[in-house]
């Protein structure tokens, strides 16, 4: 497949649009974003294809307006306390973009420890909400450097959980679990394979699947045909650069 015509779209603007796809036709749900580029995507979502996707300030506040990143909101539209947040969580009615310092071919992903949990050589965030939040709502996965290290054939600790294991804790945990994509610096993932395990759906534009291919540290299935990520529309453009995120903090996240 050729590459598509050369033009001034960056990395980093791609991975916003793959990250808005995410919400595509979301409805009324709450999107949890978190990092810069799915922050990104997620307002650009709503200003586009997802209209009732509902955000927040990042703490207590349903906002009405989409302000641009760093900025603070100038329209509430609710309040959202710690109980109705889990409420929503506990439901299926959000869908979070988390980080992942590790990931597995089955969406099982770590954000605690790397190395062996009684003498770890690394210790990261914690397991946080991650096993409430795959079990419970759709999860999505954002992670801005694409390596070996981070696409590994097993985690060292479970904090979100994948297919595979929640096939087998039985229908308690799989009645909300969906992972509907991943999106790297190199390109879009999903699941939709028969054994549930991670498939090749897009590559960005300069990225060969040969390079995708080494930077994943377990069997990947490939399409014959792998398309690149979509296009940002001229207007979506205008969005990311002029009203998103004019300070270009997206660069910093995916350098050009």
């Amino acid at each position: 497949m050729s590459s598509p015509t050369t033009n001034t779209t960056t990395r980093a603007e791609y991975c916003v649009v793959a990250c808005a796809e995410a919400w595509r036709d979301a409805g009324e749900i709450l999107a949890s974003p978190m990092g810069t580029v799915p922050t990104i995507g997620a307002r650009l979502a709503k200003l586009t294809f997802a209209p009732d996707l509902l955000l927040t300030d990042g703490e207590a506040l349903l906002i009405g307006d989409v302000p641009a990143v760093g900025a603070p909101a100038e329209v509430t539209e609710g309040w959202l306390p710690y109980r109705q947040h889990l409420a929503l969580v506990a439901t299926g009615r959000r869908h979070v973009m988390m980080g992942a310092s590790q990931i597995d071919r089955h969406g099982n992903q770590n954000i605690s420890c790397i190395g062996d949990w009684a003498h770890p050589s690394r210790q990261l965030l914690g397991v946080r909400g991650a096993p409430v939040n795959t079990l419970n709502n759709p999860t999505s996965y954002w992670v801005p450097k694409h390596s070996p290290r981070v696409f590994v054939a097993h985690v060292d600790m479970v904090c979100g959980v994948g297919y595979d294991r929640a096939a087998a804790a039985g229908p308690s945990a799989t009645r909300y679990h969906r992972i509907p994509e991943v999106v790297s610096n190199l390109g879009v993932f999903d699941f939709a394979t028969p054994g549930r395990t991670m498939r090749l759906r897009s590559r960005h534009p300069g990225v060969t699947v040969d390079e995708i291919v080494a930077a994943t540290g377990f069997p990947l299935t490939v399409p014959d045909e792998v398309p690149y990520t979509r296009e940002p529309t001229a207007d979506e453009l205008r969005l990311i650069r002029e009203v998103i995120d004019p300070g270009g903090i997206r660069d910093r996240e995916v350098p050009a």
